[in-house]
């Protein structure tokens, strides 16, 4: 359910048009090309990429991280003025953070921030 919502925004009308009404498989290769995947690794390394990606977003900021997806989602469909005014926001939000002051602080000593959430 929702395909043919989904399926246009990631890939375009006319690719969507083509997946759903032909129907073909879609290989992995073929997913990155078209923007269905944004990587692709061989089977025996997926554990080891996977585990890498994990860490890198659990170590990352996690409220810009979440700031960002829910920006991403919620512009989606919104006109530019709107999208600009929230994103305007969502800075102005984020610059009080407890994580943006940590940045500031670690490049400033030129360490790796300590992402707190805050």
């Amino acid at each position: 359910m929702g395909a043919a919502y989904l399926l246009p925004r990631l890939v375009g009308l006319g690719r969507a048009t083509e997946l759903l009404i032909l129907g073909e498989e879609v290989d992995a290769e073929g997913a990155a090309a078209i923007g269905l995947a944004t990587r692709v690794v061989d089977d025996e390394e997926l554990p080891t990429a996977a585990s890498q990606l994990a860490r890198r977003l659990a170590d990352g900021p996690a409220l810009a991280h979440s700031t960002t997806k829910v920006l991403l989602t919620r512009e989606l469909d919104m006109a530019l003025g709107d999208a600009v005014e929230m994103e305007a926001l969502a800075q102005a939000l984020l610059m009080k953070s407890d994580d943006f002051a940590e940045f500031h602080k670690a490049w400033s000593e030129g360490r790796d921030p300590a992402w707190t959430g805050r």
